[in-house]
């Protein structure tokens, strides 16, 4: 592999730069897919994608590895997946007579949880954990994760025969939860030019040094960023909507259609990808236009409507559309 420093990549910015270019070259037409990759690195958390099938989610993940020097693995869920085969075992060595701990996929950095609503329960407490408390305990013995951890969950929105809904508590472990679609025609067709490049043995664009602790230096400066008491309000506001609608200045057409709200988790997770998407802009404090940049992504996993509102064909992302327009900017 070939590794390159330029200039840039030494500034917490220009890993930002770098690796966008180095991403939207590799991953054609997902122009808003690799920002929200980016803005969950930086802003420390996991992210659920839902897309079809051949979109450049697993290429996403290899890509942002090979730019950060550090490992990834995918793991296919599947219904006959234990939770051994993400965590690891215990195996008898027989030469010492003792349980030697073999590490299992989760010790990687980034992890590519391919098809996550296929695997059972169990399966999902054990990934819930490592999500959690960046640890995983086996046999009575806690192992701590790697300090760079980022878990890319992927579901088909097509096929749902054979699939285990993902509980209310692992959903709202995920930071954001995003919905890519198909690239646009020029886009396609600049694919089908690098898949033949490829395919004809032309070597990829030297790869960016990024290393760990430029990211954790870029995360340091993001959490940086201003964010007024009156943006703070605006937060707080939106996020009570949706507990609360009727009392927090939220329009009554908001009330009756959430049956359960978001949790602190939320707010914490607007307030950070808020600061990371202002960061991201190059400005030192965060605006409201931010802050309604990031809901819908915060917000899509984490309203659970009521009956009447699915009856009535109301989507999540329309109900967050009506909660930025019934909410007043502080």
């Amino acid at each position: 592999m070939n590794i390159e420093t330029p200039p840039q990549a030494a500034t917490a910015h220009g890993v930002v730069e770098r690796l966008r270019t180095h991403l939207n070259g590799a991953i054609v037409g997902q122009t808003a897919f690799v920002d929200r990759l980016q803005l969950a690195l930086f802003a420390d958390g996991h992210i659920l994608v839902e897309g079809a099938p051949g979109l450049a989610k697993t290429k996403a993940i290899t890509t942002l590895s090979r730019a950060i020097a550090c490992d990834e693995k995918r793991i296919q869920f599947t219904p006959d997946l234990l939770p051994g085969d993400l965590t690891g075992t215990e195996v008898y060595r027989p030469e010492h007579g003792t349980f030697t701990f073999q590490r299992g996929p989760l010790f990687h950095n980034l992890i590519l949880a391919d098809e996550i609503n296929r695997a059972p329960a169990k399966v999902q407490s054990a990934l819930l954990e490592a999500m959690a408390e960046r640890q995983i305990t086996v046999g009575g013995t806690t192992y701590p994760l790697p300090r760079l951890f980022m878990v890319m969950a992927t579901q088909n929105p097509i096929e749902q025969e054979g699939t285990y809904p993902l509980p209310e508590a692992q959903l709202d472990r995920f930071l954001m939860h995003l919905r890519i679609g198909f690239p646009d025609p020029a886009a396609e067709r600049t694919i089908l030019k690098i898949v033949r490049g490829e395919a004809m043995g032309e070597a990829p664009a030297p790869v960016a040094a990024v290393t760990e602790e430029m990211i954790h230096a870029a995360r340091r400066e993001a959490l940086q960023v201003h964010v007024s008491d009156a943006l703070e309000d605006y937060m707080l506001h939106l996020i009570f909507a949706t507990r609360s609608p009727a009392g927090t200045g939220a329009g009554g057409s908001v009330a009756d259609k959430i049956a359960w709200g978001a949790s602190p988790r939320g707010t914490i997770a607007l307030d950070r990808c808020t600061r990371v998407h202002a960061w991201m802009r190059g400005a030192d404090f965060a605006t409201p236009l931010d802050v309604q940049a990031v809901i819908h992504d915060v917000l899509r996993h984490r309203l659970i409507l009521t009956f009447e509102a699915e009856a009535d064909g109301i989507t999540r992302d329309g109900l967050i559309d009506d909660l930025i327009a019934s909410v007043p900017v502080s």
